[in-house]
């Protein structure tokens, strides 16, 4: 998406976009991580995570999975929301009894 498309966009439909991206990604491992986390959590980030998440999305997954499972070091930018992402997954996926 062109930086021109991106500005246009207004805020409802960025979300709705990114909420879409993050469900619909090319691995259902993926979806089942970033696609809960977008429900719960993208309305109530604020501008600079937005940004962050949207850096995210256009990774592929592959990277995104290795980075989550901390097999590989995730680039600087995005790491801190990575691990707010892994963190919010492993409670949902394996929560503490």
């Amino acid at each position: 998406m062109s930086d021109e498309a991106v500005t246009a966009e207004t805020p409802e439909a960025r979300l709705k976009r990114m909420a879409m991206r993050s469900w619909r990604r090319g691995t259902k491992e993926m979806d089942l991580i970033l696609g809960p986390f977008a429900d719960t959590h993208l309305a109530g980030l604020g501008t600079a995570d937005l940004a962050t998440y949207d850096v995210l999305l256009a990774e592929n997954d592959q990277d995104l999975m290795a980075w989550i499972l901390k097999q590989g070091k995730a680039p600087t930018a995005i790491a801190p929301l990575l691990d707010r992402i892994a963190a919010f997954a492993e409670d949902r996926l394996f929560p503490q009894t």
